[in-house]
């Protein structure tokens, strides 16, 4: 039974809310030199729904599309539609015009808000959606016919609006999938759901308080970046800081030194890129941070480790999805074990089924089940994918995982990418977690690949460290070192070495093309 009043709207909760109860001199988002509070954004959320809803006559639950860089107006935008009970859809920054377009038609959007550095690429998606009536840059000074300059509009609006009496049930926001393997799914996602995940994890694992400075590599068109860097800090008044351009280590390390957070997000793959990153005459100070957290796939112990022993600070991996809008399973402050996911996060539950759907035992390999009430109401215009993924009150995750006797998940692959060797499970992670372990690999991925006679064996994809020569020599002493922690079945058979890894938006493996990197070199 849901704890929130019927009428319930997201915007006022996280920005209102704040300005009522007397925070609103708090600063709230940092981004560079530019400082917004809490009353300024109040205003600024105020603005642009004015924009929307008397401007542009966007109506209740209607697509806003927002392809914005992480700055102070994409929250501005975020809330502006929602309090007007319109539907915001934050969209992937680094997608092609084929794949927004499809996202403008698949939503029906009327309002496309778009960043000045995208409008290109944005404009050639919208041509061929006729739904989509009004574009909004941010950052130029475009007007020309129903494209607006945002500025203009928002800055004559009036800063006061009230919010639609949205419920909170109702729906608040689409988050779309990466579409790395297919055409991307609108997750729909209400309106209680961010406060959910917010007391859950950011106050239940992390213990965010208003005095905490949050700053995360992943961006806020990602359901993990959008909690790290929006509603997160938003819930308790804290601050957020973002960084609206690349986050290479050098301009993360100085984000870091300049704004001091105290809650750092990441991904496995930019933890690995911060290590490899050094100064020649000092070290970083990231004496600021109290807790640093990792997503979107398992963090390697050996990342994990070496991280540790060189600023400090322990990293609490956990795992999360679009769908349940953040994280559900996490390692905590004081209790991290290495390798693992952690431990069920309050408020959610956890299933390991076999294929019939019985629970396994403890230490047995299952498909992870999530149970929690932030898990989206269903994807957009996916009937039968719905149906296949959303169970009753759980979600089927698609991960493979195996639980130990004190209640932490060990993750096993996804569950498509699983190997069946010589009639047992090889976990691709399990390999790789060891290949990192060289220091000679800067990065891997594995897979599986015929053998010739039709039977799947592991390949390893290397990418090797500066300075170290790719050569069948190393090939070798890579095959006998993951021999030394491995069973024999999980070798790796083969190692191949690759400039780099492909990678999503978000840094995860794109592991459908390593394995028609290994297609191509079966006999």
């Amino acid at each position: 039974m849901s704890v929130y009043p019927d009428v319930f709207n997201a915007a006022s909760y996280f920005v209102d809310r704040h300005v009522d109860e007397g925070r609103g001199h708090l600063v709230a988002i940092e981004c560079g030199e530019r400082r917004v509070t809490y009353s300024d954004l109040f205003g600024q959320v105020n603005k642009v729904g004015h924009v929307l809803r008397s401007v542009l006559q966007v109506r209740r639950e209607e697509r806003v599309v927002l392809l914005m860089h992480d700055r102070p107006e994409t929250i501005a935008a975020f809330f502006g539609a929602m309090k007007i009970g319109a539907v915001p859809v934050p969209l992937n920054t680094r997608w092609t015009a084929h794949d927004y377009a499809f996202v403008l038609r698949d939503s029906s959007a009327r309002v496309l808000i778009v960043s000045h550095e995208l409008v290109g690429v944005a404009m050639e998606a919208a041509r061929t959606c006729p739904s989509v009536e009004h574009v909004l840059v941010v950052g130029g000074s475009v007007e020309d016919g129903n494209i607006h300059a945002f500025e203009a509009l928002v800055s004559g609006a009036p800063s006061e609006l009230s919010a639609e009496p949205t419920s909170c049930d109702g729906p608040a926001f689409w988050l779309y999938s990466s579409g790395s393997t297919g055409s991307p799914k609108g997750c729909v996602h209400l309106h209680h759901d961010m406060s959910v995940c917010a007391e859950s994890y950011a106050r239940g694992v992390l213990r965010i308080h208003r005095g905490d400075r949050c700053f995360s590599v992943a961006k806020l068109f990602f359901a993990y970046g959008l909690g790290n860097s929006m509603y997160f800090p938003l819930s308790v008044g804290a601050t957020s800081i973002l960084c609206p351009g690349a986050v290479t280590p050098p301009v993360v390390y100085d984000v870091i030194e300049r704004h001091r957070p105290t809650l750092f997000f990441s991904v496995p793959t930019h933890y690995a890129m911060l290590l490899a990153h050094t100064a020649p005459d000092r070290e970083f100070d990231l004496s600021s941070i109290r807790h640093a957290v990792s997503a979107g796939e398992a963090l390697p112990p050996a990342i994990f480790e070496r991280f540790r022993d060189r600023f400090g600070v322990e990293i609490l991996d956990g795992i999360g999805s679009t769908e349940v809008l953040h994280i559900f399973i996490s390692n905590v402050p004081g209790r991290v074990r290495p390798g693992s996911s952690g431990i069920i996060v309050p408020g959610y539950e956890a299933r390991l089924v076999d294929e019939n759907g019985r629970t396994v035992p403890d230490g047995q390999l299952g498909d992870l089940l999530i149970k929690g009430d932030s898990t989206c109401a269903f994807y957009w215009n996916r009937h039968e994918q719905t149906k296949n993924t959303i169970a009753g009150h759980w979600i089927r995750t698609g991960d493979k995982y195996r639980q130990d006797e004190d209640g932490f998940f060990w993750f096993a692959g996804r569950s498509d990418d699983m190997l069946k060797v010589g009639g047992m499970w090889v976990s691709p992670a399990e390999v790789e977690h060891q290949l990192l372990q060289h220091p000679a690999v800067q990065a891997c991925g594995v897979t599986g690949c015929d053998d010739g006679d039709g039977l799947t064996k592991p390949i390893a994809f290397v990418v090797v460290a500066a300075g170290v020569s790719a050569d069948p020599a190393l090939a070798l002493e890579l095959q006998q070192f993951a021999r030394q922690q491995l069973a024999e079945y999980k070798r790796p058979r083969w190692v191949e070495f690759l400039a780099e890894l492909p990678l999503t938006a978000t840094g995860k493996i794109q592991r459908f093309k390593l394995r028609e990197l290994a297609r191509k070199r079966s006999p």
